[in-house]
């Protein structure tokens, strides 16, 4: 089972939004929980994820430096160049998973999406491949479109994304 931390200013409602898990289903696993009463650090199941040890690896974000590092098992095994964010559409910070795949999804999303476990935002391809290396993007993060394909086969449902500066 996987397990979210609650950051501050967090909702149950918007959880079950960046987890695409309806907020009935998120009440039924932690039973006891008051929705109107979480707190920071709180630790809530959410259904439907493998827990985190059980992924061997983990997406490494440097937004400063536009590059996205595949880490298994502690290793860097790849580094991929991104566009990130312009000003005004942040890349977010934080810890994420990846909680689905959708090949292609069309437009200026090219040939995959991952979204992440936060509502709106992602790793995916590009239509504009001139764009990466730039702070450009809505907030996503965008690869070349082989880059993103060869990624998305690599890693499961439930990856670990870390973004940072």
């Amino acid at each position: 089972m996987f397990f979210h931390t609650v950051k501050a200013g967090e909702t149950l409602n918007q959880i079950s939004i960046d987890y695409r898990t309806p907020l009935t289903t998120i009440l039924n696993v932690n039973p006891g929980i008051n929705p109107d009463v979480i707190y920071p650090g709180q630790s809530i199941s959410i259904p439907g994820f493998p827990p985190l040890h059980s992924i061997s690896y983990v997406i490494d974000v440097s937004v400063s430096k536009r590059i996205l590092t595949l880490i298994k098992d502690g290793v860097r095994q790849k580094e991929y160049p991104i566009a990130v964010g312009r000003i005004l559409h942040e890349t977010p910070m934080g810890n994420f998973i990846i909680i689905n795949k959708a090949p292609n999804p069309g437009g200026a999303f090219g040939t995959m999406w991952m979204s992440l476990s936060k509502q709106h935002y992602g790793i995916h391809g590009t239509n504009e491949p001139s764009s990466i290396g730039k702070a450009v993007s809505k907030g996503c993060i965008r690869m070349y479109n082989h880059h993103v394909d060869e990624l998305a086969s690599l890693v499961p449902i439930g990856t670990p994304v870390i973004i940072h500066p």
